[in-house]
């Protein structure tokens, strides 16, 4: 499905990980920020571990198996 540390972006790649259970990890510039499972998301937001987080200020990485 998608490599370890592979950055996802697209509403596609978000769907997968959410609907697969596929945790993210967080990313504000190269600093980790979070990791854990989608619970929502739209076009601005992301939100993990009841956090939203900005699709525009964070980077998002998948992390299959962590």
């Amino acid at each position: 499905m998608y490599l370890n540390g592979q950055l996802i972006f697209d509403d596609t790649h978000f769907d997968d990980h959410r609907e697969c259970h596929v945790p993210i990890q967080i990313y504000l510039q190269k600093e980790h920020s979070d990791i854990g499972f989608i619970e929502q998301y739209c076009s601005d937001y992301i939100k993990v571990n009841n956090i939203f987080y900005g699709r525009k200020e964070y980077t998002f990485v998948s992390r299959p198996g962590y």
